[in-house]
Formats: C-alpha cells, structure tokens, sequence
C-alpha cells in the first residue's frame, strides 16, 4: 500500500516541480538560457532525450524515499519515472502533433510555443497547475494550420 502511495504522489509531486521549473526557465536569465532556444527552434529533442534530461535532473530525488523503505523507494521511483515517462512523450506530442493530446482541453504547452506566450500555460504534461496557480490562459488553437494537418496515430513522432 505505502508503494502506491508514494508512486501517486511521487507523480503528482512531479507535475507540479516540472510546472515550477517550466516557470523559473522564463524568469531566470542564466536558469532558462536552453530553454530560450528551445523556444527558439520551437522543437522538441526526441522522447528518450527528453526523459533522460528529466530523470538526469531528478534523479536524487526520486532515490530519497529508498532511505525510509525499500517499498517506499520503489514506489516513488516508479511514480517518478512514469511522470519523466508521460512527459517526455507529451512533450514531443505536442510538438509534433498536438491535436492528439486528447487529455487536455487545449494543448497548453504547444499554445504556449504559438503564441509566444511567456507568462503563461507551462504546463507540459498536464495543465493542472496552470489552473491552480492563474496561468491557464485559454485561445482558440484550432486554425486552418491545425486542420489541414493529416492525421496522425499518437506514435508517428521523433523517438530520437
């Protein structure tokens, strides 16, 4: 029981740090200096690239709870990597193809790149904590650029 405990609040608790960090890339010159490239070309690395950077930058953190138990570690470390997972992959989706991001309302991440829009939607996963903290700003995103786009299936993206 404690592992799925600590899986679920591992992920939520990494939702809201990817959602702060997101926040702080756009605040801080020297912190958000790859980031402000990243805007720049307005692509994404590949999934597994992005989810090495995401495990690389948590990876003491998701061993932490393996100093309270052995199933409280796995638990956590699982409910972090399933979010670093989940991540990376809408990540890139909604680079790449943001219409299939069926589970939010509005691509937040993919309207944060279209519209240039630097103090708000950060999310890039989940847009939870755009709601909870004020910066979800809702536009119409479906254009003419989004509906003529052929339709693709939720694994025709770059992996790489």
């Amino acid at each position: 029981m404690i592992a799925i405990a600590c899986f679920i609040i591992a992920f939520i608790l990494a939702s809201l740090v990817e959602y702060w960090m997101h926040r702080l890339m756009h605040a801080s010159p020297k912190i958000g200096e790859r980031h402000r490239d990243h805007h720049r070309r307005n692509e994404g690395q590949g999934v597994f690239w992005e989810f090495r950077d995401y495990v690389k930058g948590s990876g003491l953190v998701m061993a932490l709870m393996f100093f309270y138990s052995i199933e409280a570690g796995i638990g956590w470390c699982l409910g972090g990597l399933a979010y670093a997972a989940f991540s990376a992959y809408a990540h890139q989706l909604q680079h790449e193809n943001p219409k299939a991001c069926f589970w939010m309302k509005m691509p937040v991440h993919y309207v944060h790149h279209k519209y240039n829009m630097w103090h708000h939607n950060f999310g890039l996963a989940v847009d939870w904590w755009d709601h909870v903290f004020g910066t979800y700003k809702p536009v119409e995103w479906l254009t003419e650029e989004e509906l003529t786009q052929p339709p693709r299936n939720y694994l025709q993206m770059r992996w790489w």
